[in-house]
């Protein structure tokens, strides 16, 4: 077998241009992103080789935070340092950000004239089907035998039944996890691939054989990124003290955010479902129906979609100081701040440690249970929020709303079938919820 060219190390500027770039073309949720950054970074500039690339996915699910952005931190660590990783994921999503500020600006300003009504009545199926298909599409990875369904049962049957918090199923799950391997551990076994093993990485810069210099467990680095992330965390309650009114709130809904963020464990979908029912039915700081419009627009950003989180901090300042724009827009800021801090924390104290994990079996079969507890959480969150788009007038048979059932049919074929761009769906299904409202008015 022929020996790849070796390619060379990027400079920081090349870098930066790509990250700079995936901030705003990264739509179509977390496997779009991903898609991106392998096709750019793997197939085409060769900066890190399939094997690493997959090493560092697999152990950013470990990690709290949206594992794509987490991906993005990762790997410009791993090219360029703390400064590369920053880079990376700040420009992840600051596109996002501001496209949703303006959308959520435009949602307060005029969603209630009818026909923006109807667009965003369009898109309500759509978010269903989209949700759905994500549900699919983590099961077909993360259910491999009865231990990883049994696993899914309990976490959706806990939430949905009983209310379970996330945190308690997400550590349930992990003391679950470590008794299987003390007890039985050949049902937690994960084959390896062999195509992997057997692949030629030395034309990548980064590669299975690449020995990071940061790699390890470091005491005083550690603790000194730990000082640095806890001044950054508190510098912002100091500013609501000076600067801004009614300083529990703002305590509260940084607190809240903080949390959320370090229980996203396995993706964006894990965390929504708890933000939903716990913003709109305990802190009343929006309606089910905007947290719907919510997933709508952050759909048609860029970025992770746990950029929603930001609509609901939007909506909560925008609410609670009595439909203020400026409050509003605070809101977002600090949410998405909060939100996204722990990610750095976390990827620059854990990377190091991470890469001396390769193969570790404990870790790799406590993150299988994991993502398919995940797969229950996302399973409450459809039926948390189907039930309204599909039964606006209470769950009976005969309250069904069939053009809702329809669309969302026709959105999963369109998804499934043809591979139809999110985009796409998005553009249509508001002209169909137009459409509606121009030939029967707002349905």
């Amino acid at each position: 077998m022929e020996k790849q060219k070796i390619t060379p190390h990027p400079g920081f500027k090349e870098a930066l241009k790509f990250w700079f770039k995936l901030g705003w073309i990264s739509f179509g949720g977390t496997a779009g992103h991903i898609a991106i950054m392998h096709d750019y970074l793997v197939d085409k500039k060769k900066w890190i080789s399939n094997s690493k690339f997959l090493h560092a996915l697999n152990h950013c699910m470990i990690l709290p935070g949206p594992e794509a952005q987490q991906l993005s931190i990762y790997i410009g660590w791993l090219l360029h340092g703390k400064r590369g990783g920053l880079a990376a994921g700040i420009l992840f999503v600051l596109p996002s950000m501001f496209i949703l500020l303006a959308l959520s600006i435009t949602y307060v300003l005029f969603g209630s004239i009818p026909w923006v009504t109807a667009l965003f009545a369009g898109l309500k199926p759509a978010v269903i089907a989209i949700i759905v298909l994500a549900m699919f599409k983590i099961a077909q990875k993360a259910l491999h035998g009865p231990l990883h369904y049994f696993v899914a049962v309990v976490a959706f049957v806990c939430i949905f039944f009983f209310n379970t918090s996330l945190i308690t199923i997400i550590g349930g799950t992990i003391i679950f996890a470590i008794g299987c391997r003390l007890i039985r551990p050949a049902a937690l076994q994960v084959k390896p691939s062999q195509a992997e093993a057997t692949a030629d990485e030395s034309g990548y810069v980064l590669n299975k054989n690449t020995l990071t210099a940061d790699s390890g467990l470091k005491i005083k680095p550690g603790l000194q990124l730990l000082g640095a992330g806890l001044l950054l965390w508190l510098f912002p309650f100091l500013l609501f003290f000076l600067f801004l009114s009614d300083f529990s709130f703002w305590k509260h809904l940084s607190l809240f955010f903080t949390q959320t963020a370090f229980v996203t464990i396995g993706g964006s979908y894990t965390v929504l479902p708890y933000v939903a029912q716990f913003s709109v039915t305990k802190l009343n700081w929006l309606s089910k129906l905007q947290m719907m419009d919510g997933f709508a627009l952050a759909e048609t950003t860029p970025g992770p979609l746990i950029i929603v989180l930001s609509f609901v901090g939007f909506m909560a300042g925008y609410n609670h100081f009595g439909g203020s724009l400026w409050m509003g827009t605070v809101g977002l800021l600090v949410t998405t701040y909060f939100t996204f801090l722990p990610c750095f924390l976390l990827v620059f104290i854990g990377a190091p440690l991470i890469e001396k994990t390769h193969g570790n079996a404990m870790i790799e079969s406590t993150l299988g249970l994991i993502t398919a507890a995940v797969v229950g959480v996302i399973l409450n969150l459809t039926l948390y929020l189907g039930k309204d788009v599909l039964f606006p007038d209470g769950i009976m048979i005969n309250k069904l709303d069939p053009l809702a059932f329809a669309w969302i049919l026709v959105s999963l074929v369109l998804m499934h079938q043809f591979k139809l761009n999110i985009l796409y769906l998005i553009g249509l299904s508001m002209g169909y919820g137009l459409l509606h409202y121009l030939l029967r008015g707002v349905w």
